[in-house]
């Protein structure tokens, strides 16, 4: 049984524990906040602007734009966004398995190269055979939307120079507070359907010219593509951080209370021995 000074310095050691998780959900609450709003404000954004390109790409021809142009995959470009920091439950964990899992599936036919976004996805990948073309950990919270345009460009600039044949995106995409939604999604070539949106028979009238539109639309659409996947990611962080945290103070408040009930227990069952020694004293006297 510990002692009851050993009960005392662990209940002491939760609670410093316990306000140190509360004061982390407090601040991971504050972000999540603010993270939630951007996506919530651009998301019109992201999700109607897919539509209206595939329109364009399909009324278009492939050949049209280099963004369009579909190889054979023989070298593909990961594009993996995690978090710096860890203390968000399975949020890194679940996306890494199933983003390894995914890359060996296609490794066995293509040559991949990766770009890691997060200091979780460098040290997830630090031991596998994958070459990493860019690498952007502990930088996260300091990314702008000019970074973001650079590494959208560079991207560009693979596929267009046909440095690579495909590009994929891999994060999680916060869909409730509960779980975020792993998402690996092909971002380069832009992928149509010849009949969707049954608009066949009714093509544009192109003014300015097809070319000078797609020149213009396809790179803003996939630059916005990229901050889709960052600024989706960072709000699924934030709430499964706060989510952690919260299950950690609560956790704490539970161990707390057994831990309290067990000390009482101990105290109460040194009361009662020493009571019952001094019983014990007082008849062995009376008896003399």
């Amino acid at each position: 049984m510990p002692a009851l000074i050993d009960l005392r310095k662990r209940i002491r050691s939760v609670r410093n524990t316990q306000q140190i998780t509360q004061a982390m959900k407090t601040v991971s609450t504050a972000k999540f906040k603010k993270a939630q709003r951007n996506i919530l404000e651009r998301r019109p954004y992201w999700h109607n602007m897919p539509d209206m390109v595939l329109d364009m790409a399909r009324w278009a021809e492939r050949k049209d734009h280099p963004l369009l142009m579909a190889r054979e995959e023989k070298r593909l470009v990961a594009l993996i966004v995690t978090s710096d920091k860890g203390l968000a439950g399975a949020f890194n964990s679940n996306l890494l398995e199933k983003t390894d899992e995914e890359l060996a599936n296609r490794s066995e036919k293509a040559n991949i190269s990766l770009i890691l976004i997060g200091k979780k996805a460098e040290q997830f990948f630090k031991h596998r055979s994958y070459p990493v073309l860019r690498s952007y950990a502990g930088q996260i919270q300091n990314m702008t939307e000019e970074d973001l345009k650079d590494l959208s460009r560079y991207l560009m600039k693979l596929f267009v120079y046909s440095e690579t044949d495909a590009v994929y995106a891999a994060y999680n995409e916060f869909k409730s507070i509960l779980a975020p939604k792993i998402t690996f999604l092909k971002l380069l070539p832009l992928e149509f359907s010849q009949t969707a949106g049954g608009m066949d028979s009714l093509p544009p009238d192109w003014d300015p010219s097809r070319v000078c539109l797609l020149e213009s639309v396809l790179p803003l659409y996939f630059e916005n593509q990229v901050f889709h996947c960052f600024y989706e990611s960072a709000a699924a962080e934030q709430a499964a951080r706060m989510m952690a945290m919260d299950n950690a103070t609560r956790n704490a408040d539970e161990l707390i209370s057994d831990l309290t009930l067990l000390m009482n227990k101990l105290r109460q069952a040194s009361i009662t021995t020493e009571l019952l020694e001094i019983m014990t004293a007082v008849d062995a006297l009376a008896k003399k």
